[in-house]
């Protein structure tokens, strides 16, 4: 088993010194200082928290900077949602589930005028998989909706990863999770062929203006420019923010800390679903059989180092803990770290962006001195944190 480093081990003493199962309740200042220690101790540039208690937003804070340049990060400076995105994909797909648009458990084939093998590239966008690689496998006949957004697909997680380029399986539909992004985004793919609908309006219409995201795109915007974030890697060297010209289920996601304050807030209380279709969302769909998460089609784990509380949900991860059951959500890239961790009980969230990736290395320990022990699944999440340090 991985370890967590020392420095986020000593964070942790001091977050959790409280009872098992306390909830903690932490103001406004106190959040700020635990973001300067956490930034001194990483190395981290750029780091911004937001905190929802009873579902109402109760805490937005942004510290350090947004760019080379010496900006300011600000709560309504735009940074990039990474995976964050498909927990708010979806969001808006159990809209269309309760709409009666979308059944979770049909077939995909059900929705698309012709077989999946058959969209070649060129009829197609640049921003899908190419659904030909499957040509001759009739295991994509089993996927589903649901299958998709619990990440059992049996795809990896990008089919260009793959050592030829290719989509293929590598088990089953719904046999085990492991992580894909080109499922999020065959099911972005059903949903536009198969439904008629652009993805990118419905997520702005169903879920950004919905919670009054106004800085907000599953796209780039111009006047995103005026106060953007930049981001550094684990070296400390800055990268521009990419302009991601297509939607993508998987990832394409700009976003403030502001505005994912309003989103976790909306999610957590569940605004836009019934109470039925909110509770699906967070509900244990599929056990989560490896050690960690990365890489995605690691061998399944034995049964003694699996985390027998972990499972799928749609879009998100679920766990029990301390404080009972909790979901998350995680988002990474090179200059990129966010994650999302919500308590069902007193529906209490952290929401984490930061445009520096060391700062992934302070997560459990801001998420633990906010809401108490959860129990979020960081080793599985992120493995090694050591090699989230600082050098």
């Amino acid at each position: 088993m991985k370890c967590i480093p020392v420095l986020v081990m000593a964070f942790l003493a001091v977050a959790c010194a409280s009872q098992p199962g306390a909830i903690l309740r932490r103001t406004g200042a106190e959040i700020d200082a635990m973001a300067a220690r956490a930034m001194t101790a990483t190395g981290a540039q750029g780091l911004a928290i937001a905190v929802v208690e009873e579902g109402q937003v109760r805490h937005v804070g942004a510290y350090g900077k947004r760019n080379a340049a010496g900006g300011s990060l600000q709560p309504q400076t735009v940074m990039y949602g990474a995976s964050l995105t498909k927990a708010a994909f979806g969001y808006m797909v159990m809209q269309l589930v309760q709409e009666g648009k979308l059944d979770l458990d049909a077939p995909i084939a059900a929705y698309l005028p012709k077989p999946l093998p058959e969209y070649a590239s060129a009829d197609i966008e640049d921003a899908y998989a190419r659904w030909s690689d499957l040509a001759g496998d009739d295991r994509w006949r089993r996927l589903t909706p649901r299958i998709l957004l619990t990440h059992s697909s049996g795809f990896a997680n990008f089919g260009f990863l793959e050592p030829d380029g290719k989509l293929k399986f590598h088990f089953d539909p719904g046999a085990r999770y492991a992580y894909s992004g080109d499922g999020l985004i065959l099911l972005q793919f059903v949903l536009e062929r198969g439904l008629g609908l652009d993805v990118g309006a419905e997520m702005q219409r169903r879920v950004f203006d919905r919670f009054a995201m106004t800085d907000t795109s599953m796209i780039w915007r111009p006047d995103f420019a005026a106060n953007l974030a930049e981001g550094w890697d684990a070296n400390g060297a800055v990268e521009p923010h990419d302009e991601r010209s297509a939607v993508r289920a998987s990832g394409s996601m700009d976003t403030t800390i502001a505005d994912m304050a309003r989103f976790a807030a909306g999610y957590v209380s569940g605004e836009g679903l019934s109470r039925r279709g909110r509770a699906e969302l967070t509900r244990p769909l599929l056990a989560i059989t490896t050690a960690t998460q990365f890489p995605s089609l690691q061998p399944e784990a034995p049964p003694e180092r699996r985390r027998a509380d972990l499972a799928a949900g749609l879009g998100v991860i679920v766990f029990e803990g301390p404080l009972g059951r909790g979901f998350y959500k995680g988002g990474h890239n090179d200059t990129t770290g966010n994650t999302w961790v919500c308590v069902e009980r007193g529906r209490r969230c952290v929401v984490i962006l930061a445009n520096d990736v060391r700062a992934e290395a302070a997560f459990p320990a801001i998420v633990a001195y906010v809401l108490g022990d959860t129990g979020a699944p960081w080793v599985w999440e992120y493995g090694d944190l050591k090699m989230w340090a600082p050098e």
